[in-house]
């Protein structure tokens, strides 16, 4: 049940391989007149990432990653643009935080890194802790959970409190369960299905399923960059059952399809100016 407006977050990729849009935004300039579009179609937040975590991409270098995500961060944030940074590593992590970024977005929910929970403990900004299982390299090789709802739940459930333990307050979390990260495309459809459990943790649930494989495999449609009504829908069901932000590659479009879902849902218009 939808209790208010879905916030969307946009994606912005400043790498040569990630997996739907590699290169689109690898030149600075095209970054920023990405970032700065997204928000103009209505994204609330840009998530900046500059290591692809794809399928069997390998770890990119922090010199290398910071060389890339900082001249971005730097004129996305004087333009005072939200910003999430989308990183597994501390040192990349304290780097944007002396910037003033407010959100990072951890796709190892702050395990990769042995150095993350202490940065973020001495922060006062929002992260994201998403679950994954494995690496990128070999997340996808053969992913077996006998409960995937559970596992992934009990999962999330103790990185929070291992979090609050490390002085990181429950306020500043989000979780995202970490569709297409070391799931199967069934166990993906299992974990949309199933996001109102998630809400039993009390804190905001993100949802990350725009241009994912799972896309493809129930529609045939082959090329991710091709996979926007399937993103749309997926981004629709993920607000239906109880997710707060939606992260997206297609903004203005995903924009567009809640501002209705959600009207037509609650029988008024969520925006209160309308």
């Amino acid at each position: 049940m939808i209790d208010g407006p879905v916030e969307v977050m946009g994606i912005v990729n400043v790498t040569p391989d990630s997996f739907s849009d590699g290169g689109v935004a690898w030149d600075t300039a095209d970054a920023i007149a990405q970032a700065r579009q997204q928000v103009a179609d209505g994204a609330a937040i840009v998530d900046v990432g500059a290591e692809s975590t794809r399928p069997g991409a390998g770890e990119t270098p922090v010199e290398e990653e910071w060389r890339r995500l900082a001249p971005v961060l730097e004129s996305l944030i004087a333009d005072g643009i939200r910003v999430s940074v989308d990183t597994r590593k501390a040192e990349v992590m304290r780097r944007a935080l002396a910037l003033g970024v407010p959100v990072i977005n951890d796709v190892s929910a702050l395990t990769f890194d042995p150095l993350s929970q202490d940065v973020m403990a001495a922060a006062s900004c929002s992260v994201v802790l998403m679950h994954a299982r494995g690496l990128p390299e070999n997340m996808q090789d053969d992913p077996r959970y006998d409960d995937v709802v559970g596992e992934v739940y009990d999962y999330l459930a103790a990185r929070i409190a291992d979090c609050e333990a490390a002085g990181i307050e429950r306020s500043r979390i989000v979780i995202d369960p970490g569709i297409g990260f070391g799931k199967t495309f069934r166990q993906n459809l299992t974990l949309l299905a199933d996001l109102q459990r998630f809400r039993e943790l009390g804190v905001p649930l993100l949802i990350g399923a725009s241009r994912k494989g799972f896309i493809g495999w129930l529609t045939g449609v082959e090329t991710a960059g091709e996979r926007l009504g399937g993103s749309v829908g997926a981004a629709l069901a993920a607000a239906m059952n109880g997710a707060d932000i939606v992260r997206v590659h297609d903004v203005a479009e995903t924009v567009q399809a809640l501002a209705v879902f959600q009207s037509a849902i609650r029988g008024q218009p969520v925006r209160s100016d309308r």
